[in-house]
């Protein structure tokens, strides 16, 4: 299997559910000019939607003091950037339909690391740049689509044994997709946000994540550097290799030094969600 492959499956997929396309639309002008009354109704009427979008956002990972009962509350709470997220994963999980447990995760496992991957930069940089918390937030919560993608070809494959082995083996996700695909996990999510024509931003960030600073796009601003670096950071602390652990940590809380912010919050709120997700266990 090779890079060419899984794009040309990528360009061979359907597009989104009717509903997510339609609430997609709403966004044409950005997601600060999306009519919310509208949204809230269309959501509404997609009772699974609206069932997954309340079960996700009361999850223990958010931080949330009161159970969110509404769509409308959660829209007025997190913003209609971060309901585009949640819309989108829902259709994404509904969509791509894959055994995860190449990596060593059951589908329920994979999904809440996402979780914990978006709760993470939700309550991490709201303190940082709260506007930009919702882009990412919603963002963190679909990056790691590409996987599911690469699970679902390599599941139907000859090299299927051979990949988890180097996958569970590694010690650099990203490196080893390189060396074995040609291509990263995030960059295929860059692929297949941009087939589905979701936000350009998403694109942007994530098919310049693993790339060298002189080799990024050249559309890549100092702003948009500052999302991948804050996309790394998230990815560092949790992933399907150390979620939260001690060293994950670590090297995370070093790159948030590097980047001239408060280490000290980053690791306090990395560990509140490490105990709800040690106490969920």
């Amino acid at each position: 299997m090779t890079y060419e492959d899984l794009v040309k499956n990528i360009d061979e997929m359907p597009p989104l559910s009717k509903v997510a396309m339609v609430i997609q639309g709403l966004y044409a002008r950005g997601a600060y000019h999306v009519d919310i009354k509208k949204l809230v109704r269309m959501i509404e009427a997609d009772v699974m939607l609206t069932a997954n979008i309340l079960k996700t956002i009361n999850s223990p990972y958010y931080n949330f003091r009161n159970q969110i009962i509404s769509i409308s509350q959660a829209v007025t709470l997190l913003g209609t950037q971060q309901i585009y997220g949640l819309v989108i994963e829902y259709a994404i999980s509904e969509h791509l339909k894959a055994d995860t447990t190449i990596y060593g995760f059951n589908n329920a496992q994979f999904n809440e690391m996402c979780i914990l991957e978006s709760s993470l930069m939700m309550q991490w940089y709201s303190r940082i740049d709260l506007r930009d918390t919702h882009l990412l937030t919603s963002l963190s919560l679909i990056m790691e689509s590409g996987k599911i993608i690469i699970s679902k070809e390599l599941m139907e494959s000859s090299y299927r044994e051979i990949y988890r082995e180097g996958f569970l083996a590694c010690e650099n996700i990203p490196e080893f997709e390189q060396e074995f695909l040609d291509t990263t996990s995030y960059y295929l999510s860059g692929v297949l946000f941009e087939h589905w024509n979701l936000n350009s931003l998403y694109v942007l960030i994530l098919k310049n994540l693993d790339k060298d600073e002189d080799k990024m796009d050249d559309e890549v601003d100092d702003i948009i550097k500052q999302y991948i670096k804050a996309i790394d950071i998230v990815r560092t602390a949790i992933n399907l290799k150390e979620v939260l652990t001690d060293q994950s940590i670590k090297k995370a809380s070093q790159k948030v030094k590097e980047l001239g912010l408060d280490v000290e919050h980053f690791e306090t709120v990395a560990k509140r969600i490490r105990k709800k997700y040690e106490n969920a266990a």
